[in-house]
């Protein structure tokens, strides 16, 4: 008998249990339900200003829940408790239960709000979770204290962190540059809605932004969402005067997204350059010249950019069938003044092949930030067939092949011989 009305009460109470955990496993709700002089109306993470965005690992973040007073009497005395499942717990504290309080009154028909102070365990998942709450307070002119209960859903949004930088941090002043910047999302909420333009004069007055007669063509750029820890790339083309060579030119974007709340939001973030001077260098009037049995490459290389070529060489190669030797030539600074010539010794590579050769010129040398560059120049050059030597006379005015000339010189060594034997034949008397 005693046995038998154990097993009715357990199963009553089994019953009772089950029956409360119509919510997310709480229950009806974790507090004891009584009057309900207040509605609930929203909650959220931030103060009741500003929401702010909240990722798994956040601590000692705002939580805000927003009430009404539905009653017909002022209420005061207020203070709150938030029940949260696992995974969210007191900033201050332990357990689930997070405590408020605002020791505030509220007129009637007005709205009030309560806000905890959470930490978010880092295993905690970006998504809906169910909550409930009790609040405290009592009517004016009444004595004792009423009860009202909410069972509610929050969200943890996550974070959308913008980053901007630029994946050429080097432009050339004096002509066009195509840059490319990188719209990255390093958060763990999508940026939603993104859109990138230049600002104009009156919203970049306060950055530091030196664009006076700096053109970017583009104005705007319809990016759309990124999502988490992923990015977009932005292409524009920026025109920079010569003003700004060997300086750090600051650029300004507007950047407008809608974040994980739903809010819209708009930053202006700046993407810093650096502005080189530009060479531009040109080869020409490439051609052969004769010094006396000797004949070179000679030719100009002229800078039309405004800085100047540090460490060139000149380097002559063959091409095609061609059988020049390849020579090089250090001709150091090219400066932006007037053209610096050069001249190569031309050397052949087996029998010497006259007429036309196609051989290529490069120039190799080093920027203002000692970046090496090489321009290639293909031409083709002729080379002339030397002219005969001609044998000088012996004497002037005969021509060395004529037998007077001949003649001449048998006879004049024939005197020279008779002098030495008259010489000697005179030292030999008078030795006697």
């Amino acid at each position: 008998m005693y046995q038998a009305a154990a097993a009715s009460l357990l199963a009553v109470s089994l019953c009772g249990v089950a029956a409360g955990q119509g919510f997310g496993g709480f229950g009806d709700s974790p507090f004891e339900r009584d009057f309900a002089d207040v509605k609930y109306l929203d909650s959220y993470f931030g103060t009741f200003d500003s929401k702010v965005e909240v990722t798994p690992g956040d601590q000692n973040v705002p939580f805000t829940v927003v009430l009404a007073n539905v009653g017909t009497q002022d209420i005061t005395g207020i203070r709150g408790e938030i029940s949260m499942p696992y995974g969210f717990s007191p900033a201050e504290g332990t357990g689930l239960v997070v405590v408020a309080d605002s020791n505030t009154n509220s007129l009637a028909g007005e709205i009030f709000h309560l806000t905890f102070y959470v930490d978010v365990e880092p295993h905690a998942l970006i998504q809906e979770y169910p909550a409930a709450a009790k609040v405290e307070y009592s009517r004016i002119r009444e004595s004792g204290v009423r009860n009202s209960f909410f069972d509610f859903y929050f969200m943890v949004p996550g974070s959308g962190v913008l980053h901007v930088k630029t994946l050429d941090q080097f432009l050339f002043s004096l002509q066009p540059n195509t840059v490319h910047i990188e719209i990255a999302n390093n958060g763990t909420a999508p940026l939603s809605n993104a859109d990138i333009r230049t600002p104009d004069a009156a919203m970049s007055a306060g950055s530091p932004s030196n664009l006076e007669n700096v053109v970017v063509y583009e104005s705007s750029w319809a990016v759309g969402n990124i999502g988490p820890r992923s990015s977009e790339t932005i292409q524009m083309t920026v025109y920079i005067p010569e003003t700004l060579s060997g300086q750090t030119l600051r650029l300004p974007l507007e950047i407008s997204y809608i974040d994980a709340h739903g809010d819209a939001v708009s930053e202006i973030r700046t993407v810093d350059f650096y502005v080189r001077g530009l060479v531009d260098l040109s080869v020409y009037g490439v051609e052969t010249f004769s010094i006396s049995d000797s004949i070179m490459i000679v030719g100009e290389i002229i800078n039309e950019g405004n800085e100047d070529a540090l460490f060139a060489f000149v380097t002559v190669e063959p091409a095609g069938a061609s059988n020049i030797v390849g020579r090089t030539q250090f001709i150091d600074e090219i400066d932006t003044d007037s053209p610096v010539p050069f001249n190569i010794p031309l050397e052949f590579d087996g029998p010497p092949a006259y007429g036309e050769h196609d051989i290529v010129v490069t120039v190799r040398y080093k920027d203002d930030i000692r970046e090496e560059h090489f321009l290639v120049h293909p031409v083709t050059i002729t080379v002339a067939e030397p002219a005969p030597v001609r044998e000088e006379p012996v004497i002037p005015g005969l021509d060395a092949d004529s037998p007077v000339s001949d003649s001449i010189v048998m006879i004049a060594a024939a005197i020279a011989v008779a002098v030495i034997v008259a010489v000697l034949v005179a030292a030999r008397r008078r030795r006697r």
